[in-house]
């Protein structure tokens, strides 16, 4: 099989692609990279120096493409199905990218910052930068309150790649800054992102894994068992 995605059923940046490929059906064959064996993290590394997944390999045009919005975006060029995820509009194109970044940065990084600090041995922790990212997480949820006004997904009625961005990000985050009570409309575009079957089927792969997760305590059990066949 020509595609290879190097990745984990945990990882909230590995869903992102994940949801993208299962949207439009596009075969590939999944490499679970594991980060406490040497052997896997030096292959890792060895594609992708600065080590993050997840890491897209395409053996049929000898290439290695790293970082999520472009292995999408290069999904969307030389694998398309019957849903692209980057509108052919130029207005629609950037917004789609705006609010991609937007997840990616404003969503996932300090999401991913209150994760790590818990993981973090006696003496090493970071509370003032912990209430920074808690912060930014509030400040973000009320930008895309005003967002999703309106709208059925992040820039319209049509499905991209800022939604793609959007689940993991939001799965993740509502957990450590939950939003549910607080962001009706953040709230209500969540509901429809966990009833997307691309997502429900990226969750059920992690379901598994979320024993693993640092906040598992503090998963909702609607969470936990999103996904599943009654869900």
């Amino acid at each position: 099989m020509a595609l290879t995605l190097y990745y984990h059923p945990l990882a909230s940046f590995c869903h992102k692609v994940l949801i993208a490929l299962y949207e439009n059906d596009t075969r590939f064959s999944g490499h679970i990279i594991d980060l406490m064996d040497a052997a896997a993290s030096a292959r890792l590394f060895e594609m992708w120096p600065v080590g993050k997944m997840p890491v897209l390999g395409d053996d049929s045009r000898n290439r290695t493409i790293p970082e999520t919005s472009i292995i999408i975006e290069y999904l969307d060029q030389h694998y398309p199905g019957p849903r692209p995820l980057l509108p052919t509009g130029d207005g629609a194109r950037l917004d789609a990218r705006l609010w991609d970044r937007f997840f990616d940065l404003y969503v996932q990084v300090p999401m991913q910052k209150i994760v790590i600090d818990r993981l973090r041995g006696e003496g090493e922790h970071d509370p003032r930068g912990v209430a920074e990212a808690r912060a930014s997480l509030v400040t973000a949820y009320a930008v895309l309150e005003r967002q999703m006004a309106g709208k059925s997904w992040a820039i319209g009625e049509d499905f991209t790649i800022a939604d793609c961005a959007a689940a993991p990000a939001l799965f993740y985050a509502g957990i450590v800054v939950p939003f549910s009570q607080s962001h009706p409309n953040v709230a209500a575009y969540f509901m429809r992102l966990l009833a997307r079957p691309s997502f429900k089927r990226v969750i059920a792969e992690a379901r598994p894994y979320f024993q693993f997760y640092p906040f598992k305590d503090e998963m909702p059990p609607y969470l936990l068992q999103a996904g599943s066949p009654t869900t």
